[in-house]
């Protein structure tokens, strides 16, 4: 039998093609009756160039709800957006919006562990060699160390950026 999907775990470097991905985590959630977690996993900063920029603990928290309002901000143009392709419900899909300074693997595996995750739902670009080698080592990563289903989106070939008048 085919485990219930109740928690998808949708990971966004903010581009504008991983709101491609977005939309199937979205149509997931719809059809499953899901709540969707969107995770955004900042690289850390080396401690070398980190004391360079002489931000406080206080000044790093606050860049991080910063970060987080304007991931809701943009989670509700990008829904109203959405809704008009995919109808209603969006922004109500969404349970959690999470941001991390981790090494994007790692926060994206221990995201879906605790939370309870069912599935992971991220975006890849897909292009080339150098893409594969440097975007694709996130996806490649949690391919390997999971053991949870993984879906991949890439972006469609005849598409840059998201359109939403081709959507």
């Amino acid at each position: 039998m085919v485990p219930k999907i109740k928690k998808i775990l949708y990971a966004t470097d903010l581009s504008k093609n991983s709101s491609y991905a977005f939309l199937y985590a979205v149509d997931l959630a719809k059809k499953h009756d899901a709540k969707i977690i969107i995770l955004h996993a900042i690289e850390p900063i080396p401690a070398y160039a980190e004391a360079y920029g002489g931000l406080t603990s206080i000044q790093k928290k606050q860049q991080i709800d910063e970060m987080v309002e304007s991931m809701k901000n943009h989670l509700t143009g990008f829904c109203k957006k959405a809704e008009s392709q995919m109808g209603p419900p969006c922004a109500e899909l969404v349970s959690k919006i999470l941001v991390f300074t981790a090494y994007p693997p790692d926060a994206i595996l221990n995201t879906a562990d605790q939370e309870g995750g069912d599935v992971i739902v991220l975006g890849t670009h897909g292009k080339g060699f150098i893409s594969y080698a440097f975007l694709g080592s996130v996806s490649k990563s949690i391919l390997h160390r999971t053991q949870k289903p993984v879906f991949i989106i890439p972006l469609p070939s005849d598409k840059t950026a998201v359109d939403w008048d081709g959507i």
